[in-house]
């Protein structure tokens, strides 16, 4: 299931995932354009519900949450693909809820990771449009796995004991 505009996925230990992302001058520009094309191709080819530009080798603070149920999430909610450039997350609940994560970068592995329940974020849509959305449950969960890529951070990061860890063959046994 390869095909032309499907990106190479950088795994961990390439230096890009743990570099701060920097800002997009021009969602409009026809690079940028292009990658989040590319992206939302590699998104839906690798049955992933998200993806952030550091994933393939690209710096900037682009991400997308594709959420739809697939063989690595078959219980995710359906949503049309959001492209959400410069986020700022500017209100969260006070509340965290630990599940389980998996990550296109960190093949093969589960994790347990406490997350915010929910979380305001504004930020840019492709069409250079500003935007504030709120986002629950799973969507924010995504949202905020892949916002930590943009800030050089990957969700194995985040978790509180090793203990939650888990092979993904032992996981979709569960």
């Amino acid at each position: 299931m390869f095909n032309s505009n499907t990106l190479e996925i950088a795994k961990l230990g390439e230096e890009v995932l743990r570099l701060k992302a920097k800002k997009v001058q021009n969602p409009k520009d026809k690079k940028i354009q292009k990658l989040i094309s590319n992206m939302l191709s590699s998104v839906k080819t690798s049955n992933g519900v998200g993806i952030a530009a550091p994933q393939v080798f690209e710096s900037l603070q682009i991400l997308i949450i594709s959420s739809k149920p697939n063989e690595r999430y078959p219980n995710a909610p359906h949503m049309n693909p959001l492209t959400i450039i410069n986020p700022i997350i500017i209100e969260t609940s006070k509340s965290k809820n630990k599940d389980w994560e998996g990550c296109l970068s960190i093949p093969g592995i589960r994790a347990k990771v406490p997350r915010y329940d929910w979380i305001k974020v504004e930020f840019e849509n492709e069409k250079n449009e500003k935007k504030c959305e709120l986002f629950e449950g799973f969507i924010a969960r995504v949202f905020q796995h892949e916002y930590d890529h943009l800030n050089g951070l990957v969700f194995l990061d985040n978790i509180e004991s090793t203990k939650d860890i888990i092979c993904e063959e032992v996981y979709f046994k569960s």
